[in-house]
């Protein structure tokens, strides 16, 4: 009697189970958002870094609801983008960076500029996005090797764009060193790099100059990265981010 009581309870326990089981049968994303976002002045391609600290794509899917949550993926560090895991619909598209907002609203809320996307996502979407840099970093000059085992550089720091919100202080130029190319605020040896940190608007006052930095004494035996950053005080998306120098490497093997 107990065992038929058992096998009852049993029954009864997986069907419950099997009738809260939802079966998946939606298809798996196969839409690809790909592009690239280049500097407006220039037609450059957007120098940053990868991760969370360089260029971040919003997204926003209107296809359900009003009020969707957004959905982030990160750009590569020369400012393109490629996601092929993205759902058919229709997207609001949004980078978010080291750059002034293509997105601006007023203190009442009211949208003074939008240069956001919004496009149906179906197959191969390409998209590209022109934008004002806080920054422009430029190499003077090729890294130069010193006989004490150190590199200098040169670079000038420049204004990206005449938008008066975005003409903060320059706060540091940091000169990042790595083992390798993916190098920058995310990916750097701190006991070869090297920062300079300025007060008040003490910075701005090297903004088109020559800047000369060295870095700390090197091995003899690699290769190395070299890349600046320079950053104002202004936060994006949370975080103070940094406009990037291309990348150049020194032999000092």
């Amino acid at each position: 009697m107990r065992t038929i009581k058992q096998l009852i309870w049993i029954a009864l326990l997986v069907g419950s189970i099997t009738a809260c089981v939802e079966i998946d049968n939606y298809d798996e994303p196969q839409e690809t958002l790909c592009g690239k976002i280049v500097d407006k002045k220039t037609g450059n391609p957007f120098q940053t870094q990868t991760g969370s600290d360089g260029i971040r794509i919003k997204l926003l899917e209107y296809s359900w609801s009003d009020n969707p949550t957004p959905y982030y993926f990160n750009c590569m560090q020369d400012g393109s983008f490629n996601n092929t895991k993205i759902f058919k619909g229709n997207y609001n598209i949004e980078p978010l960076g080291a750059f002034v907002p293509l997105l601006i609203k007023d203190a009442g809320g009211e949208v003074v500029k939008d240069e956001t996307k919004t496009v149906d996502i179906s197959g191969v979407t390409n998209l590209t996005f022109e934008v004002e840099p806080f920054l422009n970093v430029e190499w003077v000059d090729n890294p130069a090797k010193n006989a004490d085992g150190t590199v200098t550089i040169r670079v000038k720091v420049t204004r990206g764009t005449d938008h008066p919100d975005y003409q903060k202080n320059l706060t540091d130029i940091y000169l990042f060193v790595s083992n390798n190319s993916y190098v920058g605020n995310n990916n750097y040896i701190s006991n070869y790099s090297t920062k300079v940190t300025y007060s008040g608007a003490a910075g701005n006052d090297v903004l088109g100059t020559t800047v000369s930095i060295t870095t700390k004494a090197l091995p003899s035996d690699r290769v190395f990265y070299l890349r600046v950053g320079a950053r104002i005080d202004v936060m994006t998306d949370g975080i103070q981010r940094y406009n990037y120098s291309t990348i150049q490497s020194v032999d000092l093997r």
